[in-house]
């Protein structure tokens, strides 16, 4: 098909489903009613702010602050909607517990295993006695871990724990859940395993074997049952936008995941393209939709506030939904496929910044007037810094989607930076955030160390920020010096040696507020700490529901 064809129907199909979009809501685009965002609140409830992770002057610093921004002190909460809460709260909080716990190893197993993959680029006879501590295998299970622990890990128990919330009733099938992480955890072992040993399917987010894959299959369907019998005996008409991402970032995953590891299916070229399909789409359609409902539950959650434009929440819905399916392809400019997937994908990608700016104005805008709580709230500061980098990291990439500007960071490690920005400073500071709000919830204990919180923040931001900034830099240089052909190959490798050792110091400190995470997870788990005898908020709700008496829950 010729080019001009291509970029023409993508813009009008585009601009035909907004319209159609647009014109299916009962108030315009830019109403800022938020009457549909009002629903995550109980009767009364909006103006008083829920931080379960502060300690109860920050908490207190952060409703007078909330008082101040609103001229008007807050009222009373339903006390049968707040009892009806904690009752989900306690329907979910075994299954969350535990898929937490298993996110907490696969951080740390993954940080272990990228720290070593990074240092390595810079110093690689180091560790090489070991087959499976070569780069290859390393860094194979560095990805892995990541794509396939920690994250699914932390976003699916997050989402167990969003929605029966949502849906204002207790979680149903909580066992079929519970063996479908199990199954999970086994199949990502068994895999890891593999790779370490140097069996491998040999594509990148891929290269777990299609048999152990086959589990996740499996593991996956069960853990979303729970999910589907919620949904359909919910207590609410209204779908809140939150549920409408995690929704269907749970069916896009099974889909992606079964196309791709089809064995035999995709050869050649086309396997290339489907990698890049896959690569791209379970980061976009599957911990994006995630990160993005925490969002969207959280931050008002916090500050007491519903979004400031619903519409808009469900334009950045539709817009992800419409055009972020084709964006892979730009990995593939230069390579021996056709010019017009690669020119739709830029198309696409062009087209994403509508969706991302859809949710930053709605961030900025909730958040207006209210900057202060990210003072106060060591949840906020997560969840707004991740939903920053998402603004970031969505507008460079689609810039780098052009063919001008991926003639430089192709094959660099730009590219390795930019899909950290996605991946760490944004999904995964997100899913810190999230996890800080929820583990007091479930176990109706405070976190015993609350500078641990502020500590594990800076050390994250400021590792990252070392890391992200020189692998860019160290990247550009890379891509100039292999464009430039009066340069040898040898000169774009030693051109960025100082930066790969300046990205690893950063890695070094991110690791650290890891485990400093970690140290706290197990310190708030096992009661070690002052504050570990601290009723958190709702306790007296949590052990009465889960007593099974929310009729002396409603009492209380």
């Amino acid at each position: 098909m010729n080019t001009v064809a291509i970029l023409l129907s993508a813009f009008v199909l585009s601009f035909v489903a907004l319209m159609v979009f647009i014109w299916s809501q009962r108030k315009g685009l830019f109403d800022r009613s938020s009457k549909g965002a009002e629903v995550i609140f109980a009767p009364g409830e909006i103006g008083r702010i829920e931080e379960p992770a502060g300690d109860p002057s920050a908490q207190a610093r952060l409703q007078g602050a909330m008082d101040a921004a609103r001229h008007q002190a807050a009222g009373v909460a339903d006390a049968d909607e707040l009892a009806a809460r904690a009752e989900a709260d306690a329907s979910t909080a075994p299954l969350v517990f535990f898929m937490f716990c298993c996110a907490m190893v696969w951080l740390v197993v993954a940080s272990a295993a990228g720290l070593t993959s990074s240092i390595k680029l810079h110093e690689p006879d180091w560790l090489t006695q070991q087959a499976w501590l070569t780069f290859g295998r390393i860094r194979t299970v560095h990805l892995n871990g990541v794509a396939y622990g920690w994250a699914p890990m932390a976003g699916l128990g997050i989402a167990m724990f969003i929605i029966p919330r949502l849906l204002k009733t207790p979680l149903i099938g909580a066992r079929f859940a519970f063996v479908g992480a199990a199954l999970w955890n086994a199949a990502l072992i068994a895999g890891l395993g593999s790779v370490s040993a140097g069996i491998s399917d040999g594509l990148e987010w891929l290269e777990i074997p299609w048999q152990i894959g086959l589990l996740f299959g499996i593991s996956g369907a069960l853990m979303a049952l729970p999910l589907i019998f919620t949904l359909v005996n919910r207590r609410v008409d209204h779908l809140y936008v939150s549920v409408w991402y995690m929704a269907c970032g749970l069916f896009w995953l099974p889909v992606l995941y079964i196309v791709a590891k089809i064995p035999g299916l995709h050869g050649g070229v086309q396997q290339a393209a489907m990698n890049w399909w896959f690569g791209h789409n379970v980061l976009g359609l599957f911990y994006t939709p995630l990160a993005l409902a925490s969002i969207y539950y959280f931050l008002p959650k916090i500050i007491g506030r519903p979004i400031q434009s619903y519409n808009l929440s469900l334009l950045g819905f539709w817009g992800l939904a419409f055009f972020y399916g084709q964006v892979g392809g730009h990995h593939l400019v230069g390579g021996p496929v056709p010019e017009w997937m690669i020119t739709l994908s830029i198309v696409q990608s062009m087209m994403m910044i509508i969706p991302v700016a859809a949710f930053t104005v709605n961030q900025y805008q909730t958040l207006q007037g209210r900057l202060s709580a990210l003072r106060h709230s060591p949840t906020l500061r997560f969840i707004g810094i991740g939903g920053l980098m998402y603004t970031a990291s969505s507008v460079q990439g689609s810039f780098e989607a052009l063919r001008s500007m991926n003639a430089v960071t192709h094959f660099t490690h730009y590219t390795v930076a930019h899909a950290h920005l996605g991946m760490y400073g944004f999904v995964t500071l997100v899913f810190f955030g999230a996890m800080y709000f929820v583990m007091p919830r479930i176990t109706a204990r405070e976190w015993p160390y609350p500078s641990w919180i502020s500590l594990h923040f800076w050390l994250v931001a400021i590792g990252f920020g070392i890391y992200f900034v020189m692998l860019t830099i160290g990247g550009w240089l890379q891509g100039l010096a292999m464009l430039d052909e009066a340069r040898n190959f040898m000169e774009s490798v030693t051109v960025t040696l100082p930066y790969l050792q300046a990205r690893s110091i950063g890695g070094t400190l991110m690791v650290a507020g890891h485990l400093l995470f970690a140290l706290h997870f197990a310190a708030l788990t096992l009661g070690w700490g002052p504050n570990r005898d601290r009723p958190a908020l709702f306790k007296t709700l949590f052990r009465l529901e889960t007593a099974g008496s929310p009729m002396k829950a409603r009492q209380a």
